[in-house]
């Protein structure tokens, strides 16, 4: 009878287990965090389609990339998602990813978008994050910032691993051009350390390491809202703010592509809108019904997202980032 009963059992596992696939999608480590929206938009998702939706987590979006190429056909991974539109051109060039025949018509961002392969789901702007109650007067534009006292430190990612380091890179060179390297020799005596990772970054600049951090317009949000905190802020420099809008895009070698584009479009969803702000800390890409939570009204909002078209910027890729380790001596 026990026997029997196991069998039972282990027949309906089975079964259950056949009838509900396994949607693996790759991304960066603060999205998964505790605090992040994995856990939320998995919920969600899970709830109107019949599967189920796993995460794996790497130390930025582009570790992430790294790691499918790596595994290569071994790769269990169905969608990758966290990239932005500095490095589409680079992952496009893998050949790994397929269209999404997806209607983007829903989408509002302060830039047009359209792209066949890559879908959006939020956006922000590169800031340099402080505590008010330490940095009094903090720099209000790069020149500024390069100015400050010898001991002013602050800390970047890593261009060639985060996409917040590629973003401060283009940042830089949108506003200085062919001055952008003289720019980073001035600037290199204030940088204490440059991560490989957003996270790793945020998380010494909390611990007091540092004046200043780079992130994002949005981050004081995640303080204010789940700390009651009012003294983490970002300052708004008078050259503009360069945006960053994070992309997904499925693999072609998934073995559940219906349920991908399923997912994917889940990304411009009402109830994904409603996710991301409290959870990514982030503008989505479709505004929910109900509007954005009133913290995000509190935030410093730059009137123009400056954006390098994708193309040029893997054009010029490697010359940039050259340019980058000339300057700061690496």
């Amino acid at each position: 009878m026990r026997r029997t009963l196991l069998i039972f059992l282990f027949s309906i596992i089975a079964l259950y287990s056949a009838s509900t696939p396994t949607l693996t999608v790759y991304t960066y480590d603060s999205f998964t965090a505790p605090w992040g929206a994995a856990a939320k938009v998995k919920e969600a998702f899970e709830r109107e389609h019949n599967a189920t939706l796993k995460f794996v987590s790497a130390s930025s979006a582009i570790g992430a990339l790294r790691k499918i190429q790596l595994e290569g056909t071994q790769t269990k991974a169905d969608v990758l998602m966290g990239l932005d539109t500095a490095a589409m051109e680079m992952a496009k060039k893998t050949g790994l990813f397929a269209a999404h025949e997806l209607n983007l018509s829903s989408i509002s961002l302060p830039v047009s978008y359209s792209d066949d392969i890559f879908v959006p789901y939020d956006y922000s702007y590169f800031a340099f994050v402080y505590d008010s109650d330490i940095v009094k007067n903090p720099p209000n534009s790069f020149e500024a910032l390069a100015d400050m006292p010898k001991d002013f430190k602050i800390i970047i990612e890593d261009p060639r691993s985060a996409t917040p380091g590629m973003g401060l890179l283009l940042w830089i060179k949108a506003v200085y051009g062919d001055r952008a390297g003289a720019y980073w020799q001035r600037l290199s005596p204030h940088i204490l350390t440059i991560t490989k990772g957003w996270s790793e970054a945020y998380t010494l600049f909390l611990k007091g390491e540092a004046d200043m951090v780079l992130s994002y317009t949005t981050s004081p949000a995640y303080h204010q809202y789940m700390e009651h905190r009012n003294d983490i802020k970002a300052a708004l420099f008078k050259e503009g703010h360069y945006g960053q809008i994070e992309v997904a895009a499925m693999l072609k070698r998934t073995k559940h592509p219906d349920l991908a584009k399923a997912f994917l479009d889940f990304l411009l969803s009402e109830k994904f809108a409603e996710i991301i702000p409290t959870t990514n800390w982030s503008y989505p890409v479709r505004t929910p019904a109900s509007g954005l939570p009133k913290v995000f009204e509190t935030l410093p909002r730059p009137k123009q997202m400056l954006l390098m078209d994708p193309k040029q910027v893997e054009q010029q890729r490697k010359a940039y980032l050259r340019e980058w380790l000339r300057a700061i001596g690496q």
